[in-house]
């Protein structure tokens, strides 16, 4: 078992928190992207009929252990502990299944579950695993895991494509679909993994740890966002084709990735925010409008168009504006003619 450490400062609990106080923007966008998605609605009910709600359960039941006082208590008390910071109103069942792969998910489709592979909990320290617990849960709120399912089984059946009833094509699209906004998802589940622990060095260091594949001794943390920024922003071109390769059929995004997103969200302010109370609240969402939400997104997906710095970014960038100085230039000569 990985040590302990004590918390950096004893943590807030959030009373009546709405899971949009941790929802990445981009995740957000990308969702209501895929719902718009033709045909999305079609793979919904066909694949409804073969999701099953009690064959996951009795799945987890049967191949993994069900964290409980008296199974996995370390578990259970760091998953109780995360709950109670987020105020959450529903807690999922959370099972830990025997993987050597660092990993952690959150399905089902109408009652969440989440699952822990066992090498995290060899693997992490008390505040690292209260961040991945958080995370996850942080997924569940969210109302991710009937998405997250369905991308399970989308992959899934992608390999035998004639045994479903609509195109092959159409499947393929909604998997890239599903597979980006899932790595948006990410995002959201890191935010809310940083504010079940609210320590932003253990945030980072689980990406730390997951990266090497837990050699955090021989890592440098200033050092490692620092290449995280040379990832975010090569200035060559090859780079950022490689890149998009690299992503392809991805559902996380990279670990360097995650780290410089969290470091963002705290120097934005807005981490901090929410630790002073300032953040939406459940009982007020119904008056959240949801064209209110699409356009913060938008925003958010226009600022980070705006001042990223990777190569192919800037030349989709330098081509709309030479389009838009052309247009112009065309505009002016024939100005009333």
């Amino acid at each position: 078992m990985s040590e302990s450490r004590t918390p950096t400062r004893p943590r807030v609990t959030l009373r009546g928190i709405s899971s949009r106080a941790w929802e990445h923007p981009a995740d957000r966008g990308a969702l209501v992207a895929l719902r718009k998605l033709k045909g999305f609605d079609v793979v919904v009910r066909k694949l409804s009929g073969l999701l099953n709600e009690r064959v996951v359960k009795m799945t987890l039941l049967g191949s993994s252990v069900r964290v409980t006082e008296r199974q996995f208590p370390r578990v259970h008390r760091l998953y109780a502990d995360a709950a109670t910071t987020l105020d959450a109103a529903e807690v999922p069942e959370l099972f830990v299944a025997a993987s050597p792969v660092l990993n952690a998910v959150t399905i089902g489709i109408d009652h969440p579950k989440i699952v822990l592979n066992s090498a995290l909990i060899d693997l992490l320290d008390d505040e690292e695993l209260r961040f991945v617990i958080g995370h996850e849960l942080g997924h569940a709120l969210s109302g991710h895991a009937l998405y997250r399912t369905l991308l399970a089984y989308v992959v899934m059946i992608g390999q035998s494509v004639s045994a479903i009833p609509f195109s092959g094509v159409g499947l393929y699209v909604v998997r890239l679909a599903l597979t980006e906004w899932a790595r948006k998802s990410e995002l959201s589940g890191d935010r809310a993994g940083l504010l079940a622990t609210q320590d932003v060095q253990t945030a980072v260091r689980v990406q730390m740890k997951l990266a090497s594949g837990g050699h955090l001794d021989q890592l440098d943390q200033t050092e490692f966002l620092a290449q995280a920024r040379e990832y975010e922003e090569s200035d060559d071109l090859g780079d950022s084709i490689v890149k998009l390769m690299m992503l392809d059929g991805l559902s996380h995004p990279m670990g360097v990735v995650r780290a410089a997103e969290i470091r963002r969200w705290v120097d934005s302010g807005a981490y901090a925010a929410v630790l002073a109370g300032e953040y939406p609240r459940r009982d007020t969402d119904a008056d959240a409008k949801i064209s209110e939400e699409a356009a913060a997104a938008a925003d958010a997906y226009a600022t980070t168009f705006r001042e990223s710095e990777d190569a192919a970014t800037k030349l989709l960038r330098d081509v709309g504006d030479t389009l838009g100085d052309f247009g112009k230039w065309v505009g002016d000569k024939f100005k009333g003619q």
